[in-house]
């Protein structure tokens, strides 16, 4: 198995399965920076079993303060959630989403770094599927309670790595930091979001966008190790990832993966670097 399908799978792979004897749980995180409720879109048209998953209120914790727009939820909280989709030990779990992977992504990288293995997530998204010719159904899907137990109850020491703000600040002495952010808001340009713009001193930019193709399926690994270089990130130093609120961040995770290459994930992002003021901020090209 290749590094690429170690974390993605096709509409002709998922149809099989779902086609199959064989069980399988199909989560559906449908989320965007300006429409961040999917559910609607989801209960007009879903792929077969898939379950609707709030990335707001089960893929995050905004009770947690001081960490940034989207916390990682606890995994207690993130367990009682992955049971009432219907989660069960053993069984793969394949995500989908239908704005730039980055629903599929957050939910990818929260899951493995709970203790989740195997889950994939679905190259080119709903769009993909739709172009496949495969079937949507409308409603919503309401499975059986699952029991998947979560190994980790901490995802800021679970199963991925982390970069807390504090280690952020010195990681380019010995690391790359990539900022997975459109370039003007790298550059400090626009800042739609959060009330500084600008990025974190010392990064480079290699926009999740841009880890993607046309239609939408992660480009192939020399594509992404040219993109990640350009950016610094050649795999000779550790690498670090953030975004605005570490959503985003999650597709370049990916793509880093796709390539063979494991970083770090920085979750508060630059809407926890920027809150603080005593943090240093950069604009301009890296």
């Amino acid at each position: 198995m290749t590094s690429r399908d170690e974390v993605l799978i096709t509409t002709t792979e998922l149809a099989s399965l779902i086609a199959g004897d064989a069980p399988v749980t199909v989560l559906d995180v449908r989320w965007r920076l300006d429409r961040p409720d999917g559910r609607d879109d989801y209960e007009t048209g879903h792929i077969p079993g898939a379950v609707y998953v709030d990335l707001e209120t089960e893929l995050s914790d905004h009770s947690v303060t001081g960490r940034g727009r989207h916390p990682l939820p606890s995994g207690d909280s993130l367990q009682a959630a992955a049971r009432r989709w219907g989660l069960n030990d053993g069984v793969p779990v394949v995500i989908y989403d239908d704005w730039n992977r980055a629903g599929s992504a957050r939910a990818w990288w929260v899951l493995t770094a709970a203790g989740v293995t195997g889950a994939r997530i679905l190259d080119g998204g709903l769009s993909a599927w739709v172009a496949a010719g495969e079937e949507l159904v409308k409603g919503a899907e309401s499975p059986a309670d699952g029991d998947v137990t979560l190994a980790h109850t901490d995802l800021y020491k679970g199963a991925l790595a982390t970069l807390t703000a504090e280690e952020v600040a010195t990681f380019t002495d010995s690391g790359v930091l990539v900022d997975a952010r459109a370039p003007e808001r790298f550059r400090g340009e626009v800042e739609p979001v959060d009330p500084v713009a600008g990025h974190i001193p010392g990064a480079g930019n290699a926009p999740s966008t841009a880890t993607l193709g046309d239609d939408g399926t992660f480009r192939d690994a020399d594509e992404l190790r040219e993109l990640f270089a350009s950016a610094g990130a050649d795999g000779s130093a550790p690498v670090g990832v953030y975004c605005g609120s570490g959503v985003t961040a999650a597709v370049d995770l990916v793509a880093l993966k796709i390539t063979g290459v494991d970083a770090a994930l920085f979750p508060g992002s630059w809407s926890q670097w920027s809150s603080d003021a005593a943090n240093p901020v950069a604009t301009g090209p890296a």
